[in-house]
């Protein structure tokens, strides 16, 4: 067997392990999550996503998910990625530091009822951190995507989804599956409603 393929087959067997132990330990809160979305989402409230890099990029994709669709026609679903407004997120990094750059988007645009979703494979993201920290002050439900421990942001969430494992790629493979069943359960509770453009 060349190196290649033992590498293929080490990668899928520590998934396979990793979705296992994560089905056991995270079924629970992925249900109570999607649940408090759907809560949030019904009361005109709203869900907004943070992480680096390729959390941010999760951070996208599930609101984007929201907004748009993900398996089933229905009307937009208001979420946001505080990961995208360049112009937001360079000023306040000149302005206040990087640490900053989620904190000052949940002061400027979360109230109560609405939901944040820190993602972060360590759980100890600084930026991510503050953000949560800001949610939580300001009466703002809070939701914490990490690793094994959970971390500060894990201390910090209402809400803790931590994947049993420390490996980052098993962690954000993780992550994808949890945001793709909040999407579907949510999208499911809102499937009997019209979109304006997918009606006309």
């Amino acid at each position: 067997m060349s190196s290649s393929s033992k590498l293929i087959q080490k990668t899928i067997a520590e998934h396979t392990v990793t979705v296992a132990a994560f089905q056991d330990s995270c079924s629970g809160v992925i249900e109570q999550m999607a649940a408090q979305c759907v809560k949030a989402l019904e009361a005109g409230n709203k869900i907004c996503f943070f992480g680096n890099g390729g959390s941010a990029a999760d951070a996208q994709h599930f609101a984007a998910e929201f907004v748009v669709r993900f398996t089933r026609n229905r009307k937009g679903l208001p979420s946001l990625a505080f990961t995208t407004d360049t112009s937001v997120l360079t000023a306040c990094a000149n302005d206040f530091g990087f640490e900053a750059v989620f904190a000052r988007q949940v002061e400027a645009l979360c109230t109560p009822g609405d939901i944040v979703v820190g993602i972060s494979t360590s759980g100890n993201s600084p930026n991510v951190v503050k953000g949560l920290e800001i949610a939580k002050a300001s009466g703002v439900t809070t939701f914490a995507f990490t690793g094994a421990g959970g971390g500060r942001c894990g201390e910090l969430a209402d809400f803790l989804l931590a994947v049993p494992s420390g490996v980052t790629a098993r962690v954000q493979e993780c992550h994808l599956i949890a945001g793709h069943l909040i999407c579907d359960l949510g999208e499911i509770a809102f499937g009997e409603t019209v979109s304006a453009i997918s009606a006309s």
